[in-house]
Protein backbone atom coordinates (compact mmCIF):
# COMPACT_ATOMS: atom_id res chain seq x y z
CA UNK A 1 0.00 0.00 0.00
CA UNK A 2 0.87 3.69 -0.99
CA UNK A 3 2.39 5.61 2.11
CA UNK A 4 0.20 8.81 1.30
CA UNK A 5 2.46 10.84 3.24
CA UNK A 6 5.14 10.54 0.95
CA UNK A 7 5.10 13.57 -2.01
CA UNK A 8 6.84 13.46 -5.07
CA UNK A 9 7.66 16.76 -4.23
CA UNK A 10 11.41 17.59 -4.71
CA UNK A 11 13.05 19.81 -1.64
CA UNK A 12 13.86 22.41 -4.19
CA UNK A 13 10.69 22.81 -6.01
CA UNK A 14 9.65 26.08 -4.59
CA UNK A 15 13.03 27.28 -6.52
CA UNK A 16 12.86 25.60 -9.69
CA UNK A 17 11.41 25.85 -12.54
CA UNK A 18 9.56 22.50 -12.96
CA UNK A 19 8.23 23.15 -16.22
CA UNK A 20 11.17 23.57 -17.60
CA UNK A 21 12.60 20.32 -16.50
CA UNK A 22 14.17 17.75 -17.80
CA UNK A 23 17.30 20.01 -18.23
CA UNK A 24 19.44 20.11 -21.03
CA UNK A 25 22.39 19.25 -18.67
CA UNK A 26 24.64 16.05 -20.06
CA UNK A 27 24.91 13.08 -17.97
CA UNK A 28 27.61 13.62 -15.42
CA UNK A 29 27.54 16.76 -15.80
CA UNK A 30 28.29 18.82 -12.66
CA UNK A 31 26.47 21.39 -13.53
CA UNK A 32 23.48 20.20 -11.60
CA UNK A 33 25.17 19.87 -8.33
CA UNK A 34 26.72 23.22 -8.11
CA UNK A 35 23.03 24.11 -9.20
CA UNK A 36 21.69 22.64 -6.06
CA UNK A 37 24.49 23.77 -3.77
CA UNK A 38 23.56 27.31 -5.66
CA UNK A 39 19.58 27.29 -4.47
CA UNK A 40 20.09 25.34 -1.12
CA UNK A 41 22.43 28.60 -0.08
CA UNK A 42 19.99 30.66 -1.19
CA UNK A 43 17.49 29.49 0.92
CA UNK A 44 19.73 29.07 4.15
CA UNK A 45 20.78 32.68 3.54
CA UNK A 46 17.77 34.06 4.75
CA UNK A 47 17.95 36.90 2.07
CA UNK A 48 14.51 38.31 0.34
CA UNK A 49 13.91 35.93 -2.36
CA UNK A 50 11.19 38.30 -3.78
CA UNK A 51 13.98 40.91 -4.10
CA UNK A 52 16.71 38.43 -6.07
CA UNK A 53 17.93 38.30 -9.16
CA UNK A 54 19.84 35.88 -11.24
CA UNK A 55 21.26 36.50 -14.01
CA UNK A 56 23.30 34.45 -16.98
CA UNK A 57 25.17 34.30 -20.09
CA UNK A 58 25.68 32.21 -23.07
CA UNK A 59 26.44 28.50 -21.90
CA UNK A 60 25.65 25.71 -20.11
CA UNK A 61 25.96 27.01 -16.62
CA UNK A 62 23.83 29.91 -18.27
CA UNK A 63 21.08 27.87 -18.37
CA UNK A 64 20.85 28.14 -14.86
CA UNK A 65 18.89 31.35 -14.67
CA UNK A 66 16.04 29.67 -16.77
CA UNK A 67 15.41 26.94 -14.42
CA UNK A 68 15.26 29.02 -11.02
CA UNK A 69 11.94 30.41 -9.94
CA UNK A 70 13.18 33.74 -9.06
CA UNK A 71 13.48 36.42 -11.21
CA UNK A 72 16.01 35.96 -14.07
CA UNK A 73 17.97 37.13 -17.02
CA UNK A 74 19.52 35.04 -19.66
CA UNK A 75 21.77 37.39 -21.06
CA UNK A 76 23.78 37.41 -24.29
CA UNK A 77 27.25 35.93 -24.75
CA UNK A 78 29.63 37.44 -21.98
CA UNK A 79 27.66 40.34 -20.99
CA UNK A 80 25.61 38.51 -17.77
CA UNK A 81 27.86 41.10 -15.48
CA UNK A 82 27.35 44.05 -17.53
CA UNK A 83 23.75 43.25 -17.20
CA UNK A 84 23.91 42.33 -13.79
CA UNK A 85 25.32 45.99 -13.08
CA UNK A 86 22.70 47.94 -14.50
CA UNK A 87 20.26 46.30 -12.54
CA UNK A 88 21.93 46.80 -9.37
CA UNK A 89 22.66 50.63 -9.92
CA UNK A 90 19.18 50.95 -11.32
CA UNK A 91 17.76 48.95 -7.63
CA UNK A 92 20.81 49.31 -5.51
CA UNK A 93 18.32 46.95 -2.67
CA UNK A 94 18.19 44.12 -5.45
CA UNK A 95 20.31 41.29 -4.18
CA UNK A 96 21.60 40.30 -7.63
CA UNK A 97 23.84 37.20 -8.27
CA UNK A 98 25.35 35.96 -11.65
CA UNK A 99 25.68 32.38 -12.61
CA UNK A 100 27.62 31.21 -15.25
CA UNK A 101 30.48 29.33 -16.81
CA UNK A 102 34.16 30.16 -17.44
CA UNK A 103 34.34 30.72 -21.06
CA UNK A 104 31.37 33.25 -20.60
CA UNK A 105 32.75 35.41 -17.59
CA UNK A 106 36.82 34.90 -18.21
CA UNK A 107 36.96 34.83 -22.06
CA UNK A 108 34.43 37.21 -24.03
CA UNK A 109 33.58 38.32 -20.64
CA UNK A 110 36.55 39.06 -19.08
CA UNK A 111 36.91 42.34 -19.14
CA UNK A 112 33.47 43.17 -17.78
CA UNK A 113 34.54 40.96 -14.65
CA UNK A 114 38.09 42.49 -13.99
CA UNK A 115 36.25 46.06 -14.29
CA UNK A 116 33.32 44.87 -11.84
CA UNK A 117 35.88 43.61 -9.62
CA UNK A 118 37.63 46.68 -9.83
CA UNK A 119 34.85 49.29 -9.16
CA UNK A 120 33.73 46.91 -5.82
CA UNK A 121 29.86 46.35 -7.38
CA UNK A 122 27.59 44.46 -5.04
CA UNK A 123 27.52 41.58 -6.99
CA UNK A 124 27.95 37.52 -6.12
CA UNK A 125 29.47 35.81 -9.20
CA UNK A 126 29.57 32.18 -9.71
CA UNK A 127 31.42 30.67 -12.37
CA UNK A 128 30.99 27.02 -12.70
CA UNK A 129 35.11 25.86 -14.32
CA UNK A 130 34.43 22.85 -16.49
CA UNK A 131 38.00 24.01 -18.78
CA UNK A 132 35.73 24.19 -21.83
CA UNK A 133 33.43 25.69 -24.00
CA UNK A 134 30.82 23.12 -23.19
CA UNK A 135 28.02 23.80 -25.36
CA UNK A 136 29.50 25.50 -28.32
CA UNK A 137 31.89 22.96 -29.28
CA UNK A 138 34.12 21.77 -26.71
CA UNK A 139 36.83 24.52 -28.14
CA UNK A 140 39.76 25.79 -25.94
CA UNK A 141 38.83 28.47 -22.97
CA UNK A 142 40.65 30.59 -20.95
CA UNK A 143 40.45 27.92 -17.81
CA UNK A 144 41.62 25.19 -20.49
CA UNK A 145 44.59 23.54 -18.38
CA UNK A 146 47.79 22.81 -20.33
CA UNK A 147 48.23 20.52 -22.84
CA UNK A 148 44.01 19.42 -22.71
CA UNK A 149 42.78 18.24 -25.80
CA UNK A 150 39.88 20.23 -27.12
CA UNK A 151 38.05 20.64 -30.55
CA UNK A 152 40.58 23.88 -31.44
CA UNK A 153 43.85 22.34 -29.65
CA UNK A 154 43.39 18.53 -31.09
CA UNK A 155 47.15 17.61 -30.22
CA UNK A 156 46.73 19.77 -26.92
CA UNK A 157 46.46 23.58 -25.47
CA UNK A 158 49.84 25.52 -25.66
CA UNK A 159 48.64 28.05 -23.27
CA UNK A 160 48.53 28.99 -20.08
CA UNK A 161 45.10 28.78 -17.98
CA UNK A 162 43.73 31.72 -16.16
CA UNK A 163 44.17 31.21 -12.24
CA UNK A 164 40.34 32.39 -11.45
CA UNK A 165 41.36 33.71 -7.81
CA UNK A 166 43.97 35.03 -8.40
CA UNK A 167 42.23 37.23 -11.09
CA UNK A 168 39.50 38.24 -8.62
CA UNK A 169 41.47 39.24 -6.18
CA UNK A 170 43.52 41.07 -8.24
CA UNK A 171 41.47 43.12 -9.67
CA UNK A 172 39.49 43.88 -6.27
CA UNK A 173 37.25 41.37 -5.10
CA UNK A 174 36.22 40.99 -1.54
CA UNK A 175 35.40 37.49 -1.36
CA UNK A 176 37.27 35.11 -3.51
CA UNK A 177 36.74 31.48 -2.83
CA UNK A 178 37.33 27.91 -5.21
CA UNK A 179 35.79 23.98 -4.31
CA UNK A 180 34.51 21.21 -6.39
CA UNK A 181 31.14 19.78 -6.51
CA UNK A 182 32.24 17.07 -4.67
CA UNK A 183 32.91 19.62 -2.11
CA UNK A 184 29.26 20.47 -2.06
CA UNK A 185 28.85 21.71 1.61
CA UNK A 186 31.67 23.63 1.39
CA UNK A 187 30.51 24.82 -1.69
CA UNK A 188 27.16 25.49 -0.78
CA UNK A 189 28.55 27.79 2.51
CA UNK A 190 30.80 29.88 0.36
CA UNK A 191 28.21 30.79 -1.49
CA UNK A 192 25.77 31.62 1.38
CA UNK A 193 28.71 33.54 2.56
CA UNK A 194 29.11 35.79 -0.89
CA UNK A 195 25.42 36.09 -1.20
CA UNK A 196 25.58 38.44 2.70
CA UNK A 197 29.18 39.48 1.45
CA UNK A 198 28.81 43.17 0.71
CA UNK A 199 31.17 44.22 -2.38
CA UNK A 200 32.28 41.75 -5.16
CA UNK A 201 31.93 38.57 -4.56
CA UNK A 202 33.40 35.61 -6.48
CA UNK A 203 33.33 31.85 -6.22
CA UNK A 204 35.03 29.26 -8.35
CA UNK A 205 33.35 25.94 -8.81
CA UNK A 206 35.28 23.11 -10.62
CA UNK A 207 33.14 20.66 -12.40
CA UNK A 208 33.53 18.22 -15.20
CA UNK A 209 32.18 18.17 -18.51
CA UNK A 210 32.51 14.73 -19.46
CA UNK A 211 31.39 15.44 -23.05
CA UNK A 212 32.94 18.24 -24.08
CA UNK A 213 36.19 18.16 -21.96
CA UNK A 214 36.07 14.13 -20.52
CA UNK A 215 35.74 12.16 -24.08
CA UNK A 216 38.83 14.11 -25.63
CA UNK A 217 41.02 13.49 -22.85
CA UNK A 218 40.03 10.02 -21.89
CA UNK A 219 38.38 10.89 -18.56
CA UNK A 220 35.37 9.34 -17.23
CA UNK A 221 32.99 11.71 -14.96
CA UNK A 222 33.96 9.11 -11.74
CA UNK A 223 37.75 9.60 -12.60
CA UNK A 224 37.15 13.48 -12.47
CA UNK A 225 35.68 13.13 -9.03
CA UNK A 226 38.20 10.61 -8.08
CA UNK A 227 40.59 13.50 -8.69
CA UNK A 228 39.07 16.09 -7.29
CA UNK A 229 39.38 13.97 -3.92
CA UNK A 230 42.19 12.93 -4.28
CA UNK A 231 44.07 15.66 -5.52
CA UNK A 232 42.36 18.28 -3.51
CA UNK A 233 44.07 20.39 -0.82
CA UNK A 234 41.78 22.53 1.52
CA UNK A 235 44.24 25.19 1.91
CA UNK A 236 41.58 28.33 3.91
CA UNK A 237 43.66 31.95 3.66
CA UNK A 238 45.75 30.66 1.04
CA UNK A 239 47.77 33.18 -1.29
CA UNK A 240 45.81 33.47 -4.40
CA UNK A 241 48.83 33.71 -6.71
CA UNK A 242 49.52 30.28 -5.38
CA UNK A 243 46.21 28.62 -6.80
CA UNK A 244 46.89 27.32 -10.07
CA UNK A 245 45.32 24.45 -10.94
CA UNK A 246 47.44 21.19 -11.41
CA UNK A 247 46.27 17.61 -11.69
CA UNK A 248 49.66 16.39 -10.75
CA UNK A 249 50.91 18.52 -8.00
CA UNK A 250 47.10 19.20 -6.22
CA UNK A 251 44.19 21.53 -6.59
CA UNK A 252 44.37 24.36 -3.92
CA UNK A 253 40.77 24.69 -2.73
CA UNK A 254 39.23 26.88 0.00
CA UNK A 255 38.32 30.59 1.03
CA UNK A 256 41.28 32.67 0.14
CA UNK A 257 40.27 36.35 0.62
CA UNK A 258 37.36 37.76 2.85
CA UNK A 259 37.40 41.69 3.33
CA UNK A 260 36.02 44.64 3.85
CA UNK A 261 35.86 47.83 2.00
CA UNK A 262 33.55 50.52 0.08
CA UNK A 263 31.60 49.67 -2.60
CA UNK A 264 31.36 51.35 -5.55
CA UNK A 265 27.89 52.86 -4.58
CA UNK A 266 28.85 53.77 -0.97
CA UNK A 267 31.50 55.72 -3.14
CA UNK A 268 29.63 57.56 -5.69
CA UNK A 269 27.04 58.04 -3.02
CA UNK A 270 29.45 59.67 -0.39
CA UNK A 271 30.96 62.13 -3.80
CA UNK A 272 27.52 62.68 -5.64
CA UNK A 273 24.47 62.29 -3.27
CA UNK A 274 25.83 63.42 0.38
CA UNK A 275 23.20 63.52 2.89
CA UNK A 276 23.85 67.25 3.25
CA UNK A 277 22.33 68.77 0.03
CA UNK A 278 23.78 72.07 1.06
CA UNK A 279 26.96 71.50 -1.20
CA UNK A 280 24.74 70.98 -4.41
CA UNK A 281 22.66 73.86 -3.73
CA UNK A 282 25.25 76.26 -3.07
CA UNK A 283 26.64 74.55 -6.67
CA UNK A 284 23.67 75.88 -8.34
Amino acid sequence: MKNSSLSNKHPLDELIRTDRIPHIWCPGCGVGTVFSSFLIALRESGIDLKNTVVVSGIGCSGRAAGYVKLDSFHTTHGRAIPFATGIKLANPDLNVIVFSGDGDLFAIGGNHFIHAARRNVDLTVICVNNFTYGMTGGQAAATTPSMAKTTTTPKGNSESPFNLPHLAYASGATYVARWTMLHARDLTEAIKEAILKRGFSFIEALAPCPTGYGRRNKEQPLQTLKIYQEKAIIKNGANPAEADIDFNKGIILGKFIDIKKPTWLDTYNSIYRPQDNSDIIDAA
